[in-house]
């Protein structure tokens, strides 16, 4: 019954979100964006971790999410960065996650190849863009490629569950595609086709990754 409850409040403060990101305020933007993102943390928390040192590393994972959804929210180019950072940090945690629980394999093999192509286009799209934001974002660009390698890398565990899997490689992949668009906000093009495509991919992805630790099997 709450996990009903939680995704219809996650669609209600995703909507004024979007609406708000129209207005460009900081706390307007807040008053929808930090509870909405304490949401997937609570959809953490009524999950059953069947792997306590995996659902520990969500959830550090998450919390470092928080974070970076708060500073990016400021506005500033000093929060931009601190936001940056902690996302930063969170996809390292997801790394160190999937990685704890992955399987070397043929799939990895393959997704390192994709990503790699992946990311050398990405950089070469913003590098124009970025100025003095180079090391940073390039930082970013190869930990959250690697973040993703190692969720694809779930599908050569036989010990996972078909849910585990699906539900970790959903949303690790979604996080991705969704800062794509906050990078096209920042550095590209600023417009709110940025929130209102890349807001639900970013939820949805983190919802899956919360929810993920229930179903390790």
């Amino acid at each position: 019954m709450m996990i009903p409850m939680v995704l219809a409040a996650a669609i209600g403060l995703l909507a004024g979100l979007i609406s708000a990101e129209k207005t460009a305020d900081p706390k307007k933007i807040l008053v929808f964006k930090a509870p909405l993102s304490l949401l997937f943390i609570l959809a953490w928390t009524l999950q059953p971790a069947q792997n306590p040192s995996f659902a520990c590393l969500i959830l550090i994972a998450l919390v470092f999410c928080l974070g970076g959804d708060v500073l990016l929210a400021l506005g500033s180019q000093k929060a931009f960065l601190a936001g940056l950072v902690s996302f930063l940090l969170g996809h390292v945690m997801y790394a160190a996650a999937f990685f704890s629980v992955a399987t070397v394999g043929r799939t990895m093999a393959a997704a390192t190849i994709v990503l790699m192509a992946v990311a050398v286009w990405v950089w070469r799209w913003l590098a124009p863009h970025l100025d003095d934001m180079q090391t940073p974002v390039l930082a970013y660009i190869v930990i959250i490629s690697i973040m993703v390698c190692g969720a694809a890398g779930l599908a050569d565990n036989p010990q996972m569950t078909d849910a585990a899997q699906s539900g970790i490689l959903t949303g690790a992949v979604l996080f991705f595609v969704s800062d794509l668009f906050v990078a096209r906000h920042r550095f590209v093009k600023p417009e709110i086709l940025n929130r209102v495509v890349g807001l639900p991919l970013y939820y949805s992805g983190q919802f899956c990754l919360a929810f993920s630790v229930g179903m390790m099997g």
